[in-house]
């Protein structure tokens, strides 16, 4: 197939969202895609007989028109559907394409509520907000599920990754109990939802086993394993099924490597998430009270109006970059990260975790969920592969975003799996996702700080699955005047745990603003310098740093490498051909598309 055969075929695929809507969702308009030379002229008919040219208002028209005559054109499709240039295993049984399609904002709208961001967070909110009969919009700056929710490692779990004894001395006992609650409450929540709907998305319940990093007999072994036994004893108490086992074994752990005895803790839970997420999506499409626009991309979010005392009144209007507004009652940022300069921002520290899926023989590891308490950890879980084999899903290796090289981790983790399992045969996926660390341990979900009528969701802690579907409930309840127990350990607004958390956070600001280092820096001397496929900051004044990517065919694409978040110099990412920001963490595809906050907008062109 030719390069611009591909292109049309993509397009005419996953393209078709850009069909114009009038308010609500039409079902009878049709969108129009003609090729020129080196343009790309997209219009729309409605089913009102109105027609309308969306290059302009497209978020990412001039981005289209910029890359359609070029020979290796996928690239900027594949930034659109996922934020990485490697897929994740859940393509395996749920193709880009299953995705329910929408469209682009055309004009304003109103609405109850807005949310920004069509993860498992934006659209859990937005089915417990329609279930109570609010009218909500939803709001995507690319394709729905294109950011890290499509790139988890799909771990539904009570059994937090940061442990109970050390959420307690943050929060105290009452708080990790909260947690405990609470999470168990949302891995549940995703099995009543699939029942309830019919979603098939192989969810379950199985154990999740913590293990010493540690091999068994060793003194280090030895104080690991208290501080396992800590956490389990813990956890019971706060109302988890969960018991110690010093001789435990895993079925098919048959490595040398012998890491016997860890904790046990019941009923956690497994799914396909992107199965999931695109079955509500697709009860939603047929709600009336609900809307979703899909590559709309939110530039700002303000509350209007004043309110004082009970007097007067606030709304919420979010303008996008196309100029349209959406005004609401309620705004949510489900963005993973807020759109915002800092605040909550600086208490969160963010890493890139890398996954490999390597097939086995089904039926020769345990269905579990599996942890070792090194730093970073590693994380295991099984997927259907075929009838003969199971896929392993193996995680690990975080570092920090655009401070490390991204190189020899998914080979790492590779081998570390073919040391405890030797059955491991071929490693099919490899892909890699982003994790925001609060720094007391505890996601932001409520009231934006500064705010009365503006939510956000942020900063996962490792369990972004959990607490993106908890966000439904604490934001739905907070909407409605509906008091919640739960809501004051995840309020932003939180004081006493983030005051605790003071010198960790001075120490990262440091290491952050280090990262300014790069204003003085160059990649390469010379764009001949870049090979085939790669990029790099050419910056030989000292004074304009200049990204530079180079296709596979030689065409050479400059971009200012300046963050359009805070003006932090980007780094070139060649596991998944992105640009990726040391200070804050925004990445960028290889052509300068946004697809990771805080930045709003994409790498401006040089």
């Amino acid at each position: 197939m030719t390069s611009m055969k591909r292109v049309v075929t993509a397009l005419s695929q996953r393209w078709r969202p850009l069909g114009g809507t009038i308010g609500r969702y039409q079902p009878h308009s049709r969108t129009v895609i003609s090729f020129g030379v080196r343009s790309l002229n997209i219009s729309t008919t409605t089913s009102e007989g109105k027609r309308s040219d969306l290059r302009n208002s497209h978020p990412f028209s001039s981005s289209v028109r910029r890359n359609m005559g070029k020979s290796s054109d996928n690239d900027f499709e594949q930034f659109v559907r996922t934020s990485g240039i490697k897929n994740p295993v859940w393509v395996h049984g749920d193709p880009f394409e299953n995705r329910p399609q929408f469209h682009p904002l055309t004009e304003d709208v109103e609405a109850d509520v807005c949310i920004i961001g069509a993860g498992i967070a934006g659209i859990s909110i937005a089915y417990e907000l329609v279930s109570r009969g609010k009218d909500v919009v939803l709001l995507e700056a690319r394709d729905v599920l294109s950011g890290e929710t499509g790139r988890t490692s799909g771990h539904l779990s009570n059994a937090l990754d940061d442990t109970y004894p050390e959420i307690a001395k943050k929060h105290g006992e009452q708080g990790a109990k909260v947690a405990a609650e609470s999470h168990s409450w949302a891995l549940n929540r995703v099995g009543e939802i699939s029942k309830e709907l019919g979603i098939d998305c192989e969810y379950r319940h199985l154990p999740g086993i913590r293990v010493s990093q540690y091999r068994r007999g060793t003194k280090e072994w030895k104080e690991d394993i208290e501080s396992i036994k800590e956490d389990a004893e813990l956890a019971k108490k706060l109302g988890i099924d969960a018991k110690f086992d010093e001789n435990l074994t895993v079925k098919g752990w048959d490595g040398k490597p012998d890491q016997r005895g860890g904790a046990i803790f019941a009923q956690q839970a497994a799914f396909h998430p992107t199965k999931y997420l695109n079955g509500i999506l697709k009860w939603l499409k047929e709600q009336p009270r609900f809307r979703c626009f899909t590559f709309t991309r939110a530039m700002s979010v303000k509350e209007k109006g004043i309110e004082v005392l009970g007097l007067g009144h606030k709304h919420c209007e979010i303008e996008t970059e196309s100029g349209k507004t959406v005004s609401c009652e309620h705004a949510v940022e489900a963005t993973v990260v807020p759109l915002q300069k800092l605040s909550v921002i600086a208490q969160m520290e963010w890493n890139r975790t890398y996954c490999v899926a390597l097939r086995v023989p089904k039926g020769s590891v345990d269905d579990i969920l599996l942890y070792d308490t090194a730093d970073p950890y590693k994380y295991i879980r099984l997927t259907p592969c075929d009838a003969k084999h199971d896929y392993l899903i193996v995680g690990g290796e975080d570092h920090k975003v655009g401070q490390e090289d991204p190189r020899g981790h998914f080979e790492a983790l590779e081998e570390w799996t073919r040391e405890r399992f030797p059955q491991a045969i071929d490693a099919v996926f490899q892909w890699s996702g982003q994790i925001f660390e609060p720094v007391d341990y505890m996601a932001y979900i409520g009231k934006n700080q500064g705010n009365s009528r503006i939510y956000i969701v942020t900063g996962d802690s490792g369990n972004g699955l959990t607490h993106g579907v908890l966000a439904g409930k604490l934001i739905a309840d907070e909407i409605e005047g509906t008091t919640n127990s739960w809501a004051d350990l995840y309020s932003p607004k939180r004081l006493s745990s983030v005051v605790q958390s003071a010198p960790t956070m001075i120490q990262n600001d440091m290491q952050v603003n280090a990262q300014y280092k790069r204003l003085l820096q160059s990649d390469i001397t010379d764009i001949e310098d870049l090979k085939p496929g790669c990029g790099g900051v050419l910056n030989p004044t000292m004074s304009k740093p200049i990204a530079v990517y180079k296709d596979e065919n030689g065409e050479i694409t400059k971009m200012s490498a300046l963050c359009p978040h805070m003006g932090a110099v980007v780094c070139w990412n060649p596991v998944e051909k992105s640009w990726d920001c040391p200070v804050h963490g925004s990445r960028f595809g290889e052509r300068g598309l946004s697809i990771q906050g805080p930045a709003k907008a994409n790498l401006a062109k040089a």
